[in-house]
């Protein structure tokens, strides 16, 4: 049953990477109830949701990197939150390609669950009001520009 899951969320992330509407901005709206997020309240948070066999997370690291780089020092925190069921396929994953960003665990796939999760990679663009306002299905290299320019709108947000 679980391989039959994988290789749905597989097929759904390949369909959203190729699909023109694979990224969608969000109006803002509650967040699903993740204790992590309570503690990085007034931060920019980027939750990606990835697992080890997500041929677009190969693409979508490097570029996490480079936008923790580049904006960690200003209030951006990035969540990259694994789904696979054996920790040794995620560490084998981490590393051809290190995080330089904070990583997370989520074998039995609740939480990816409460977000709503259905395609990998998928993201989710937290304000520093703590409400989703962008989610991302697949990744692109076309669409990194748009979305660090989401990034950097929010950033200017002041905390409340």
């Amino acid at each position: 049953m679980r391989a039959v899951r994988l290789f749905l969320l597989a097929l759904l992330g390949a369909i959203a990477t190729a699909s023109v509407g694979a990224a969608s901005s969000a109006s803002p709206q509650a967040t699903p109830a993740w204790p992590l997020l309570n503690e990085l309240q007034g931060k920019v948070v980027l939750v990606d949701f990835w697992a080890s066999w997500c041929a677009p997370c190969l693409q979508s690291f490097p570029w996490m990197n480079g936008l923790h780089a580049r904006h960690g020092g200003d209030g951006l925190v990035i969540v990259a939150v694994n789904l696979d069921q054996d920790r040794a396929l995620a560490d084998a994953f981490l590393k051809k390609v290190p995080a330089q960003f904070r990583v997370e665990y989520d074998p039995s796939g609740s939480l990816a669950k409460s977000f709503g999760v259905e395609a990998m990679p998928t993201s989710f663009l937290i304000g520093r009001d703590g409400k989703v306002r962008a989610r991302h299905a697949g990744f692109r290299d076309k669409q990194r520009e748009g979305r660090e320019q989401e990034i950097v709108q929010l950033l200017k947000e002041p905390a409340k």
